[in-house]
């Protein structure tokens, strides 16, 4: 994996340049998990928010609780981009398990900020980077008296250097700490006197010599620093969901935490404290799908969340849930795979499994949130359709956008009902003058009707069935009514298809084609200006939703090349494409994969676009042409 340090295609800092960088730097904290510096880099990056600089954090953690070594990173950019940069500017170097391959990595021109017994020897006898040695460990026996406090404090002193060397105003530090420590107000003022700690040393024991500051501008006016598993939650809370069943799992878990909170908050009457949600953890992932199926099919707005490997667990209750016709909503947040892969790095490599989880003839809808807000949204969304089309709905993100901080514009307070399709009441079933048919084609569209339990008519109930079975739901095994059965499935997704969000195209005329989807979506819009920058235009098409929508075809169709940029090592939406649009556009696709399980950065998007325009031409159809045109970038095999 490739250090979080490490420069990226383009070989170039802010900090080679001449005269002062302001607003337009990448800062890392090399520290060690579970020494509390999570707080402090919230604190830096709120602060730096507050002063209207858009800022974009990752955190790189290991998947053990606490002793290995952790990074995390924040982008300052006056432009607003927010994909990770494939280098860093400035270092806070408090981990001597990681400080020589810290030293190493910095471009020059860096600025190394670090702790005063790390010995300046091997890779970090640099010459050609700016060191500043602060005696951080000291400071904090010296002055914090609680030993139990010190290691955390440690983070906070240096929260306080970096703020005199850039010039983080006080008022936006003190908003930070507001904003962190809102439930445990004594904290803030040891926080605060740990950050004065560092403001000190700076100004009593060095000089700045280095050209990186901020300063104030009206970057993030009318937007709030979320994580997308935070949003996704509340766009649950406001699609109505009623029931969720779940197994912890990284990076899923804290999406069911926050629901539970919630509905803590939201979901419980504050006079008699009765709740009007039901959050169970299951024994295992197998075991939530099947609650949220049963729960779903007894009427509730029910889903789970859960990673690849929960995924695979649930593959037979999946299957269940489509051939039944039992809504559903699965969230998965994906992580590195196969097996237990990276359990804490970013991928999407999920997307083949899910659209067609479960043995035989199966496919799902698959909705692929590309921003915070469509987190909200696709939430909400997913249980609209669930219900309208009564199959379970898919909704991937991952662990970058899931996990991380992103800005983003206030979420919109849903309009108009839910939509919960097709359900006969007791009246309707009157009214029929025939037997309720729960398998039948009435409309036209495949998409049946159903009755919820508790219905009160004779003619309201039905056996749902996961073996064959007739319009009536009546167990069979004819291979007549189990051929009509899956042809009319096979109808009723390309009703579904026409019902997904439609991709978002910007479209200038140009020969070149981007699609990307998901949190690929930021490195992709960055690097469309640089390639810009270069004389290179290019379109571009963000899927937001599988089964393929009929404008990705219209957006192939415009264009002579088109490269599918995604997170994972085989090119899984390179191939749904390919299979799903006419065959003579399919030879236009080249795929640019990147799978390190670091979120992707600009760099790694134009070395992969610009790989393929500059090679020589190739065949342009057959398997050799297909493989011909694949780049992967950053790529560990």
């Amino acid at each position: 994996m490739a250090h979080p340090n490490g420069r990226g295609a383009a070989g170039q800092t802010a900090a080679e340049g001449l005269g002062p960088v302001v607003n337009d730097f990448t800062l890392t904290a090399a520290t060690v998990n579970g020494s509390g510096s999570q707080s402090a880099n919230l604190v830096l990056t709120r602060a730096l928010f507050a002063m209207g600089i858009p800022v974009a954090p990752k955190n790189v953690f290991p998947s053990n609780i606490e002793g290995l070594p952790t990074w995390f990173n924040v982008r300052l950019s006056p432009r607003g981009y927010q994909a990770r940069r494939a280098h860093t500017d400035i270092l806070v170097a408090l981990n001597a398990q990681t400080w020589q391959a810290d030293a190493a990595g910095m471009p020059s021109g860096g600025v190394v900020i670090h702790e005063a017994t790390l010995p300046r020897t091997g890779d970090a006898a640099r010459e050609d980077c700016t060191f500043y040695p602060v005696p951080f460990q000291r400071l904090a026996k010296e002055r914090v008296a609680n030993p139990d406090l010190r290691k955390y404090l440690t983070n906070m002193i240096y929260v306080g250097v970096v703020a005199e060397l850039l010039g983080i105003e006080d008022a936006a530090l003190g908003s930070a700490l507001d904003a962190q420590f809102r439930s445990k107000p004594r904290a803030r003022s040891s926080n605060l006197e740990a950050i004065e700690m560092g403001r000190s040393y700076v100004r009593e024991s060095l000089v700045k010599q280095d050209g990186f500051r901020v300063e104030r501008m009206n970057g993030t006016e009318g937007e709030l620093l979320v994580e997308g598993n935070l949003a996704a939650a509340l766009g649950c809370l406001m699609g109505g969901c009623t029931v969720m069943a779940w197994y912890p799992i990284t990076p899923s878990s804290s999406l069911c935490e926050h629901l539970i909170a919630l509905a803590d908050r939201y979901r419980t009457d504050q006079a008699t404290g009765e709740r009007r949600m039901a959050t169970i953890q299951a024994e295992d992932e197998l075991a939530a799908v099947g609650m949220t199926l049963g729960a779903a099919w007894a009427g509730a707005r029910a889903m789970t969340s859960t990673s690849g490997p929960g995924i695979s667990l649930m593959a037979e209750f999946v299957g269940f849930g489509y051939f039944a016709e039992v809504p559903a909503v699965i969230f998965d947040i994906q992580r590195v795979g196969p097996s237990t892969g990276l359990p804490t790095r970013t991928m999407q490599g999920d997307v083949s499994s899910a659209y067609t989880l479960s043995h035989g003839d199966t496919r799902h809808p698959v909705l692929l949130p590309g921003t915070v807000s469509e987190c909200y949204e696709h939430a909400r969304l997913a249980f609209d359709l669930a219900d309208r089309f009564q199959t379970p709905v898919f909704v991937l993100s991952d662990l970058d956008l899931g996990m991380n901080l992103w800005r983003s514009r206030s979420f919109a307070y849903p309009q108009g009902p839910f939509d919960r399709g097709k359900v006969l009441s007791a009246d309707d079933l009157e009214c029929l003058g025939a037997p309720f048919a729960r398998y039948a084609d009435v409309d036209g569209d495949a998409v049946p009707w159903r009755t919820l339990p508790g219905t009160d008519h004779p003619g309201a109930g039905y056996f749902t069935r996961g073996s064959g079975h007739d319009d009536h739901a009546r167990y069979t095994e004819s291979s007549t009514a189990y051929r009509g059965t899956m042809e009319r499935l096979a109808r009723k997704f390309e009703t579904i298809r026409r019902a997904m969000p439609a991709p978002l195209c910007l479209e200038e005329g140009s020969e070149i084609g981007l699609i990307a989807y998901g949190s690929s979506d930021a490195a992709v819009g960055e690097a469309r200006d640089m390639l810009a920058e270069r004389g290179i235009d290019s379109d571009y098409c963000r899927v937001r939703a599988l089964p393929v929508h009929a404008d990705v075809e219209g957006f192939v169709a415009r264009h002579p090349r088109v490269y599918v940029i995604e997170q994972n090592r085989d090119g899984q939406l390179f191939s749904i494409l390919r299979s799903e649009l006419a065959a003579a556009l399919g030879t236009r696709l080249r795929s640019v994969r990147y799978f390190d399980g670091d979120p992707i950065p600009a760099d790694a998007v134009i070395e992969g676009v610009l790989a393929q325009e500059e090679a020589p031409a190739q065949a342009a159809d057959g398997l050799l042409a297909a493989a011909a045109a694949t780049t992967t970038t950053g790529g560990r095999g």
